[in-house]
């Protein structure tokens, strides 16, 4: 949630949004507002050493260096001890840019061309040219411009993480408006920080100073996952080594995920746009690589027909040697092609002489439930229970999340669990973890405490079976079981089919005929379907009479008789993974 301070901001942010009303449409503010909020983060950043960059490239060029040469140049100058090249050879600045009202619209667009290459590539996927004619066609850029050079976006006043926040709350605010799906842009903060929590207990290695990891996420929509994942490790061992990777479709998403990595001078390149499962012209952006943690939080029950050709070509062309060699799931839900991917890019555990990896994904109960056993589902399931990578899954509460009230599950993956946890699977229920919310945002009524995750966290690490909890049902603590412990084992079955003799009685009697005329059935042969002609419906009625007479007599001659008629039944016993 955000502090008091920067949801002022927030609400800030949103009464200039509401000044497009009129040539946008409130789904469309998106459009401007982003992009917008970039920029003036990015121009906060860089307006200290304006001035010397201004100075520094005249002496740049008048020595006729290559373009290279004097982007390095610039780099350092705008800020010494950057490794990220960030600078603007333009003039402007937003509040210079105030100074020229009538050509402010192709100012802004040579203050965008002026950043280096690195920021023109993140814009390019905004396509906010468009939008800058737009807003100056229609008499409100300057207006726009103004309210944006009056915000105080600088790293130093909005933390890197507070402005993670920032990003999604308006997100949120706009596919309000839309009524589209928030989820697949990002997950509740303390959703994440749980995950991290639970992810890096018991890993001493991540308080070793200098230690390098990495950290990589399939569908890292704004970067959230990443940012607290960094955050929580840089809080308990500052001299770590973290390098982030991630990858996303959505062009909106990635950008704003690229600049909150440049802004903290990390390399962004390892965000990669484009679709992580494969659509034909985008593949997977960091094949080859291994990862030390992977966290995810893939669409949920979204289908995947767009990426079937991709998908099934590797699948069948490469078996384990590529992604989904244990199987493919239904059309209807890609959740498990992400968690396959996430495997495929383990590092050798630590019984292959490597260092391993941990996985933490969030799921719907799909990827749990679905799939009889022989299905798609079933063999991935099998697969990663049977490599005993299965460490924990824990049941969240419902209503936690901004687009769904349904209940969710984190799965905990490794290929480099504790000795004691090996050969065995934990189950926590956490159902019963939450505090209620003041104010619903959206599906969202439900959220955890700090308390609620340290608690969840010591579930996981004290590894114990039948552990309790003191939990709030109806109003009322109780103590329950939050924690069980089973055996790999437990989860197997196998499926086999039965075959037994059926056995038919059939007896024609008096007593047998007569229940048979009870028979609705049987009594409805006799009804006219003429509904129209009532001569034609006596004429029916009257010849069914006769013919149940008949029937009658028929009947009265036969002695009665008893057979007995033998088949087959098949009753199939199915257990899954």
């Amino acid at each position: 949630m955000l502090a008091e301070g920067h949801q002022r901001l927030a609400d800030k942010i949103w009464s200039v949004a509401n000044k497009l009303r009129g040539p946008y449409r409130p789904p469309q503010y998106r459009k401007v507002m982003l992009p917008l909020i970039v920029l003036r983060r990015l121009d906060c950043v860089l307006e200290p050493t304006k001035d010397q960059v201004l100075k520094q490239i005249d002496l740049l060029r008048a020595k006729k260096l290559s373009p290279e040469a004097i982007e390095k140049a610039l780099a350092k100058v705008a800020s010494k001890d950057r490794k990220q090249p960030l600078f603007n050879t333009s003039k402007y600045t937003f509040r210079k840019l105030l100074g020229e009202p009538q050509g402010i619209a192709r100012n802004l667009t040579n203050y965008i061309k002026g950043f280096s290459p690195n920021v023109r590539k993140i814009f390019e996927r905004f396509e906010f040219e468009a939008e800058i004619e737009k807003l100056d066609a229609n008499n409100m850029l300057f207006e726009i411009i103004k309210e944006f050079s009056e915000l105080d976006l600088h790293p130093d006043t909005v933390l890197n993480l507070e402005m993670g926040y920032l990003f999604e709350y308006l997100i949120r605010k706009f596919n309000e408006q839309a009524n589209e799906e928030a989820g697949d842009h990002f997950t509740p903060r303390e959703v994440i920080q749980l995950m991290a929590h639970v992810l890096y207990a018991g890993d001493e290695d991540i308080h070793i100073p200098g230690i390098s990891r990495t950290i990589y996420d399939p569908a890292c929509g704004t970067g959230g996952m990443l940012s607290v994942s960094e955050q929580y490790i840089r809080e308990q061992n500052p001299q770590a080594h973290l390098t982030l990777f991630g990858q996303d479709y959505n062009d909106e998403a990635y950008a704003i995920c690229c600049s909150d990595m440049l802004i903290k001078d990390e390399p962004v390149d390892n965000i990669v746009p484009g679709d992580t499962l494969g659509d034909g012209k985008t593949s997977d952006g960091h094949a080859g690589k291994t990862f030390h943690y992977m966290m995810a939080n893939p669409p949920f029950g979204v289908e995947w027909k767009r990426q079937q050709t991709q998908v099934e070509k590797e699948y069948s062309q490469f078996g384990f040697d590529g992604r989904f060699g244990a199987g493919l799931p239904r059309i209807n839900d890609g959740a498990l092609l992400f968690l396959q991917t996430m495997l495929a890019k383990r590092k050798p555990s630590p019984e292959e002489k490597g260092e391993g990896s941990k996985i933490a994904i969030v799921f719907n109960g799909s990827p749990l439930f679905t799939g009889d056993a022989g299905s798609g589902e079933s063999n991935i399931r099998r697969w990663i229970i049977e490599n005993d990578w299965l460490d924990a899954m824990i049941a969240l509460p419902d209503q936690l999340f901004y687009n769904t009230g349904i209940y969710t599950y984190i799965w905990i993956v490794s290929n480099r669990k504790a000795k004691h946890r090996k050969g065995r699977v934990q189950l926590i229920d956490a159902t019963r973890h939450f505090v209620k919310m003041k104010k619903s945002l959206g599906n969202k009524r439900n959220e955890l405490s700090n308390e609620h995750i340290e608690e969840i966290t010591k579930l996981y690490s004290n590894f114990r079976h039948d552990a309790k909890c003191k939990v709030v049902i109806d109003g009322n603590t109780e103590e329950r079981i939050c924690s069980k412990i089973f055996d790999n084992r437990d989860f197997g079955f196998i499926k086999f089919v039965v075959e037994r003799p059926l056995r038919l009685n059939f007896q024609a009697s008096p007593e047998r005929i007569a229940r048979l005329h009870e028979q609705s059935a049987f009594a409805a042969l006799a009804e006219s379907k003429k509904r129209k002609n009532k001569k034609d419906i006596a004429k029916d009625i009257e010849a069914g009479k006769r013919s149940r007479m008949t029937s009658s007599k028929c009947s009265a001659r036969w002695a009665p008789t008893a057979f007995t008629r033998t088949a087959t039944n098949s009753k199939e016993y199915s257990i899954r993974y």
